[in-house]
């Protein structure tokens, strides 16, 4: 098959920028080939080579004394004790979620699974961070639908729960929805694989599934802008198989221990091109292919197509050539593909051979070491105005506002689509601030969140960084859980726009602070950038993935309350209203700052929290709604009624940080325990009764269920 012409138009079209094809074409000396062209765009998009964003990753905290291996890795991996390490990760899969929903979610859950279990990780864990744009919008119940039966279908098959996540909607994301999602597993500590190769003339063998033509330049769509040839792009969203990918967890993880394993890569984005580059970079050493020898399952694949598909459920490997027998004796076991495509050289080459022809012959080192590296100018976010003359409503209308909108309605209809008991190790299922699953054969159990807030984000970046990861810390500490570390999943809109720039500078700086301060350094993470359509551009919504520990069973908060509980509030209530939900919801107001985020404060009321899980019987988080929404959802999934002593409407929808709400029935004990801390802590309402009382003003509580329990599915019928 004739290659076609290098043409300024066909760079353009591989994302590269002329300034970009100048520099490519100074570090070979001449002009590439098709295949090579496809290499070095694949290698040098965004999505793979993080080059807006790496000098600001650099500053964020990723080490501490539980960090075993921080961000550069397939995933993250945390020392848990006993001799025992989580391993998790977040990711995106916003373009192909948004060009097709069903598939795009599916494959994005497949991937990140991979990414966790090609470290030796057996997956227990799963959990999904959705965006979406206006009910109302055309396009946004087809996204919804297909988006939750992806995540669920490929979830449910493989044979993971799905533990928590969040759902979100908001016009921004009309033209460009957000799946982001997390997977988490468990190893011996001292039996984590890592992607490094060693050795030169070592077999480079190819795993698991065939490769197809699905997925063909999926990382280079990741890094571009939408428009309105965006039906053209579907052909570069891949195509996942779950059971398929069952077979590979379980026979990578026999292969692991046979000890046959030198390195292994899951091939992700780019495919064979970005896991071998990375494999051979990451050694030291070159790395020779093959391509004769890949399993298709199309005929007349090109070497371009090869190398830069997309097909799931796929891994490459540095095999130990005296145990190649072994190692292909189990995947013909398993029923999958094993075959050797290569080889490691010494020289600094990745030599791409074909149909006894070479089709690409570049200096490997440079693919990853070079990318194109920008300190992009950015622009710091204006102070927002403050909030003047707030509108009147009453609280009981307020509230009505809330739990009728499809962010803060009950989310049932999504997470009863997954399957979150599956192992049986789930403690807490979605809907509480956090999931719970424990950790087989022990005491122990890990609970896993995600949280942002992108309006904050948008009208106080600083802040806004510093306050999802202080939510996800909150999240964490109301289960009763120690917050351990973080990953995080970056989507902001085009960096080449300094403001947008300086959105995600400024959010970096604030999680930074907050991870630093509240010891919960990041192992690992994804930036997605271009989220954007004709021009329009997501809120910034950098999510945070959080995992933390119990050390025994008995010390998950996680009891319904009972009547007669009395409610306390943990923090300091100033009624903040800037960027409200409250706002948002009853008003379509996004006005003032977002609320300010005190670590010191963070720490400290969660350290008391945790000190005094024995006197409490339920706790929550106070964010989006404040103590009217926290207390309502309390009350509502227990099936109680509800009393709270405030009718003022900054002190029962203000946004304050570093506060929680608790129900005991040791209300003195409690009290006692708060002053000696030196913890603001005071008495908001008790639970019981068939009413929501908020201050006098009253609603049957089967009512105000009977909304908050149907809005979301009449919002995206």
């Amino acid at each position: 098959m004739t290659e076609p012409a290098i043409t300024p138009e066909l760079v353009a079209a591989h994302g590269l920028k002329p300034d970009e094809y100048q520099r490519l074409l100074g570090i070979i000396g001449r002009e590439p080939t098709f295949t090579e062209l496809g290499i070095f765009s694949a290698m040098w998009n965004e999505h793979c080579s993080y080059k807006s964003s790496k000098k600001w990753l650099r500053t964020l905290p990723t080490t501490g004394p539980q960090v075993i291996c921080g961000p550069g890795e397939n995933a993250g991996v945390v020392d848990i004790g006993d001799g025992q390490a989580v391993i998790f990760k977040m990711e995106s899969h916003n373009h192909p979620s948004y060009i097709e929903p069903h598939q795009g979610a599916a494959t994005g859950v497949g991937g990140i699974l991979r990414d966790v279990f090609t470290m030796g990780a057996r997956p227990i864990a799963a959990m999904n961070a959705l965006s979406f744009g206006e009910p109302s919008h055309p396009k946004t119940a087809y996204l919804v639908k297909g988006v939750v039966e992806g995540v669920g279908g490929y979830g449910n098959a493989f044979g993971v729960p799905t533990v928590g996540g969040e759902v979100r909607f908001h016009r921004s994301y009309n033209g460009n929805c957000l799946v982001n999602a997390f997977a988490a597993g468990l190893a011996d500590a001292d039996k984590i694989f890592y992607s490094v190769a060693s050795g030169v003339g070592m077999p480079v063998v190819y795993l698991g599934a065939k490769t197809g033509r699905d997925g063909v330049g999926g990382a280079t769509m990741a890094s571009a802008e939408f428009d309105d040839t965006i039906e053209e792009k579907r052909p570069t969203v891949q195509v996942g198989d779950p059971f398929t990918e069952k077979r590979l967890l379980e026979a990578c993880l026999e292969l692991m221990a046979s000890g046959a394993v030198i390195s292994i890569q899951d091939m992700g984005a780019a495919g064979l091109t970005c896991s071998a580059v990375e494999m051979g970079d990451k050694g030291g050493l070159g790395i020779k292919l093959q391509l004769d020898d890949v399993p298709q399952r199309e005929t007349n694949m090109t070497a371009y197509e090869m190398m830069l598909s997309e097909s799931q459920e796929r891994m490459l490997m540095v095999l130990k050539p005296e145990l190649e027998d072994i190692a292909r004796a189990i995947f013909v076991k398993w029923d999958l593909d094993f075959a050797i495509v290569g080889e490691t050289i010494p020289e600094d080459r990745f030599l791409i051979m074909h149909g006894n022809e070479i089709k690409a012959d570049l200096p490997l080192s440079k693919l990853s070491s070079s990318a194109p590296e920008y300190d992009r100018p950015w622009i710091e976010t204006p102070k927002a105005a403050p909030l003047t003359d707030l509108p009147g409503i009453g609280a009981i209308a307020g509230l009505r506002a809330l739990i009728s909108s499809p962010s803060y309605a009950h989310k049932a209809w999504v997470w009863e689509q997954y399957d979150s008991q599956v192992g049986a190790d789930t403690l807490v299922t979605p809907g509480l601030p956090a999931g719970v699953v424990r950790v087989h054969g022990t005491r122990k159990a890990l609970a896993f969140t995600s949280d942002v807030t992108p309006r904050y984000v948008k009208a106080n970046p600083f802040e806004g960084g510093k306050q999802a990861v202080a939510e996800a810390y909150r999240n964490l500490t109301a289960m009763g859980a120690m917050p351990l570390a973080t990953t995080d999943n970056l989507n902001f809109g085009n960096p080449e726009k300094p403001e947008i720039m300086g959105q995600l500078v400024g959010a970096l700086k604030g999680i930074g602070a907050a991870c630093l301060a509240l010891d919960m350094p990041i192992v690992s993470g994804n930036v997605s950038l271009y989220n954007e359509t004709d021009g329009k551009g997501i809120l910034p919504t950098p999510t945070i993935g959080a995992v933390g520990i119990l050390r025994d069973l008995d010390d998950v908060i996680h009891s319904r309350p009972a009547a007669g509980q009395v409610l306390m509030l943990v923090g300091q209530t100033k009624g903040h209203m800037g960027q409200s939900a409250l706002l948002a919801e009853a008003f379509g107001i996004e006005a003032g700052d977002a609320p300010p985020v005190d670590l010191v404060a963070e720490k400290k009321h969660g350290d008391f929290i945790r000190a005094n899980r024995a006197h409490i019987r339920a706790c929550s988080d106070l964010s989006d709604g404040g103590l009217a929404l926290a207390a309502f959802e309390m009350a509502e999934a227990a099936g109680l009624g509800l009393i709270l002593d405030s009718d003022d409407i900054l002190a029962l929808f203000g946004e304050d940080q570093a506060r929680y709400l608790v129900a005991t029935d040791a209300p003195d004990a409690l009290l006692a325990a708060a002053v000696a801390a030196g913890v603001p802590m005071a008495v908001a309402g008790r639970l019981g009764g068939g009413a929501v009382d908020l201050g006098g003003d009253t609603a049957p509580m089967a009512e105000l269920s009977a909304l908050y329990r149907s809005a979301f599915l009449q919002a995206v019928a």
